[in-house]
């Protein structure tokens, strides 16, 4: 089963959420909702990345690289267009 590392932009506070799902459209759905602690203040959510992994363990490891400053780093630099305008 292929899971998503997805990235959620809050229109509240313009700060990122890094996440991990099998099932994408059921969890955006959930964050928007309000039953996710960590966002539930931020509220709206917009989805702006996504990747696909094959298993779970190669997602939790690029879930995890994601929330490093490198990996942060990575994120500004690949959806620079996107965050400017």
């Amino acid at each position: 089963m292929k899971q998503y590392v997805y990235v959620l932009r809050s229109l509240a506070d313009g700060q990122f959420y890094v996440g991990l799902t099998s099932n994408l459209p059921a969890r955006l759905e959930t964050h928007n909702a309000g039953l996710v602690t960590s966002t539930r203040l931020r509220q709206p959510l917009e989805p702006i990345y996504c990747e696909g992994c094959l298993n779970r363990s190669d997602a939790a490891q690029r879930e995890k690289y994601l929330k490093t400053a490198w990996g942060k780093r990575y994120l500004k630099t690949r959806l620079r267009r996107y965050l400017t305008g």
